[in-house]
């Protein structure tokens, strides 16, 4: 079966370099476009990603393949969908929200924006935790006159909260959730001062609108699908969070407590996390870990250095578990790559399962 035709926008940005560190020799996936600003229009991708002094602006921790570097950028805001059969959105979420509408008229669209995030008829997709709302993609279809479709992938920082509580939520019901942030600086992108001195010795004790997408999306990505089936019911979850900026490049460590409904032991807590997501491995999927969740028993992890790596980027990495006698539950760490499952190869996995569910590829 021939490749699946893809096209990458923001692809010179922070974002936009991560999916093409990792959709080299990818069996489902060929690029075939790359868009970005105008001002890197008509160039080749390595001359557009290199300055007058010679300084080639690459942030991803693979090589920039020869492939890519060779491919010639076009203007996203003119950019047309034909020759493509799935769209790779990396842009700022007002740029998306004009962009994507446009490209989803015709073909798939698979973003790590938010700007559609909590539409009613559009899903946040989270690699096993969430699958059922694929339901969602028709009725979006239906209701816009679409094609294709838009599906974001969460907030990086929801994504390890969502994939750890889903097996708790599950096996105990879930209350109540307090989490707290120590978010790596690269989930700013490249912006002016915060990867400088307002981050070396210090902690930066807030990020716009950070809480409100974690609070908001959590509790859509863990609801399910209404009476109607045109939309999806919040789960019943009180989630309050803090979010802060450390000095980590990457990988995002949260600390969280869960209240929950039946009060499990540590054991039973970790033996439902360990176990989690085994039908979606199954799959086989290119871009899937081993493991959704691993659990360390040593109390001295996980630890962003040693963990953000494991599995690719791909799993999450869960310790330090423990009874919580405040909230009536447990509490633990965590640790999530931010710019792997929480960004682009996170997306490359939502999209390998919707080419799996017939949704993509057609």
């Amino acid at each position: 079966m021939s490749r699946i035709r893809v096209a990458v926008l923001g692809a010179t940005g922070v974002a936009g370099q991560q999916f093409l560190a990792s959709l080299p020799g990818h069996p489902l996936f060929e690029v075939v476009k790359l868009g970005a600003s105008e001002r890197s229009a008509g160039k080749r991708y390595g001359e557009a990603i290199r300055d007058a002094s010679g300084k080639v602006s690459w942030f991803a921790a693979r090589p920039l393949a020869a492939e890519y570097a060779a491919m010639k950028v076009e203007d996203a805001a003119g950019m047309t969908s034909d020759g493509v059969d799935l769209v790779f959105t990396a842009v700022e979420s007002d740029a998306a929200k004009l962009l994507e509408p446009r490209f989803a008229e015709k073909v798939p669209v698979v973003s790590t924006a938010s700007a559609f995030r909590y539409e009613a008829d559009v899903p946040v997709f989270l690699p096993a935790v969430n699958l059922d709302h694929v339901k969602l993609i028709d009725v979006q279809r239906r209701r816009r006159g679409w094609k294709g479709f838009v599906t974001p992938g969460p907030n990086c920082t929801t994504t390890g909260l969502a994939i750890t509580l889903k097996p708790l939520h599950d096996a105990f019901g879930i209350e109540r959730v307090v989490m707290t942030s120590m978010q790596a600086v690269s989930g700013a992108g490249r912006s002016p001062g915060v990867l400088a001195l307002d981050v070396i010795d210090n902690v930066i004790p807030y990020i716009p609108k950070e809480e409100e997408k974690v609070e908001k999306e959590t509790k859509k990505i863990l609801g399910t699908i209404d009476g109607s089936g045109e939309g999806i019911t919040d789960a019943k979850i009180a989630v309050s969070c803090t979010c802060t900026r450390v000095n980590v490049i990457e990988g995002h460590t949260e600390s969280v407590f869960v209240g929950l409904k039946k009060k499990p032991s540590v054991d039973e807590a970790k033996a439902a996390m360990r176990e989690f997501g085994a039908e979606f491995i199954a799959l086989g999927l290119p871009s899937a870990p081993q493991h959704l969740i691993t659990v360390s028993d040593d109390p001295y992890r996980p630890q962003v250095r040693l963990d953000r790596d494991a599995e690719d980027g791909m799993t999450t990495s869960v310790g330090r578990m423990r009874e919580d006698a405040v909230l009536g539950g447990v509490k633990y760490m965590l640790v999530s790559h931010n710019t792997r499952m929480g960004a682009a190869k996170g997306a490359m996995l939502i999209a390998e399962y919707l080419v799996h569910a017939g949704y993509i590829g057609k």
